[in-house]
């Protein structure tokens, strides 16, 4: 039986994974007057805020202190949380909120496991807190994705075993993640996800009874 599903929230929830890296195009282009190329989004897809900015400098070959990391990576959130105040209930993904509505009918308990440190301002601005069972909080957890920490610690936080659950991803590093945890990945994007247990193209086509269907498959 189906018990728990896991969320991740950029792009999934909300389309606030443009937000991220809209953030960072501008931080670079302030302090090494570089543009950053769009291709390069996808690679701080689903990461969290320090590991994205070390793609992005590994990228560039740039070089800084450990001090300057952490200030570069304070600013990146500062523009960030900005950005997010014009978020409301409109920005919910097309079909996400009757998908929880069908979880939460049907008695599943749901975890974010996202690696943004902003999910519970996110979840509370879409007027979407109370209805998740749990948070993980990404500091809580020794690795982010693409390792299974998070996911693990979500299935654990709703008392759910692994195989118990399902989780939702939109990017490569978080399949790959919830693949390493032995969780029924369901996949939201391009063929880039064809490594995910259930690939969807978009949020509109989630529903509980595609998503029991294709786990319970798995299960035979």
């Amino acid at each position: 039986m189906l018990k728990g599903a896991l969320f991740d929230l950029d792009g999934i929830i909300a389309d606030t994974a443009s937000y991220h890296f809209d953030a960072w195009k501008k931080l670079i282009k302030n302090h090494f007057d570089t543009d950053l190329p769009n291709q390069l989004e996808e690679k701080t897809k689903g990461v969290s805020r320090e590991d994205s900015l070390s793609i992005i400098l590994d990228y560039l070959g740039i070089q800084v202190s450990e001090e300057n990391f952490k200030q570069l990576a304070a600013e990146k959130n500062e523009q960030y949380v900005q950005a997010l105040d014009a978020l409301t209930s409109q920005d919910i993904l097309p079909g996400i909120s009757d998908f929880i509505q069908e979880l939460r009918k049907a008695k599943i308990r749901i975890a974010l496991a996202s690696a943004s440190k902003n999910g519970p301002i996110i979840l509370e601005k879409l007027g979407l807190l109370d209805v998740f069972d749990a948070i993980v909080d990404p500091y809580s957890v020794a690795k982010g994705k693409p390792a299974p920490d998070i996911f693990l610690a979500a299935a654990k936080s709703i008392h759910c075993g692994a195989e118990e659950c399902i989780a939702i991803e939109d990017s490569v590093a978080g399949v790959t993640a919830i693949n390493s945890a032995n969780i029924f990945s369901v996949a939201v994007g391009g063929t880039e996800l064809s490594h995910a247990n259930k690939l969807f193209s978009s949020t509109k086509e989630l529903t509980l009874l595609k998503v029991e269907k294709a786990w319970q498959n798995c299960k035979r």
